[in-house]
């Protein structure tokens, strides 16, 4: 329903640190309506070319200060995702994404109120890394 929400476009970057390139990030907008706790995010997916990024090497955040793993988002209570604000997902990988093209897909699910299975939204988008 939301899914042109997932993956906003011209998000997707290498991320730098000390001269190094230690992974890449992107960003979603909500799948529902509403703002959510951190604690309300299922689940979150990323896979470049058809490989799957494991789950402990994502790291998200709302405000791109104080960022959690997906297990630690289960618990998360104090900070919200807003609707319309986006939320920073980030892939701890060395060395980040190669130069060139790729085909990313990003899945997020959340949890809502009054919904009894949570909400999906999937986007695929051609990157270019430079």
């Amino acid at each position: 329903m939301f899914d042109n929400n997932v993956f906003k476009e011209n998000t997707c970057v290498n991320l730098s640190e000390n001269g190094q390139i230690t992974g890449y990030e992107l960003q979603t907008n909500i799948t529902y309506y509403r703002g959510i706790p951190m604690s309300m995010i299922e689940y979150i997916r990323v896979s470049v070319d058809g490989v799957g990024a494991p789950s402990e090497s994502i790291r998200i955040s709302v405000d791109r200060e104080d960022w959690f793993t997906l297990k630690e988002a289960e618990t998360v209570t104090t900070y919200k995702w807003e609707y319309g604000e986006p939320l920073y997902i980030r892939v701890i990988q060395p060395g980040g994404l190669s130069k060139g093209s790729h085909k990313v897909r990003l899945t997020v699910a959340t949890r809502t109120a009054y919904i009894p299975v949570p909400l999906e939204g999937i986007k695929e988008r051609e990157v270019v890394i430079a």
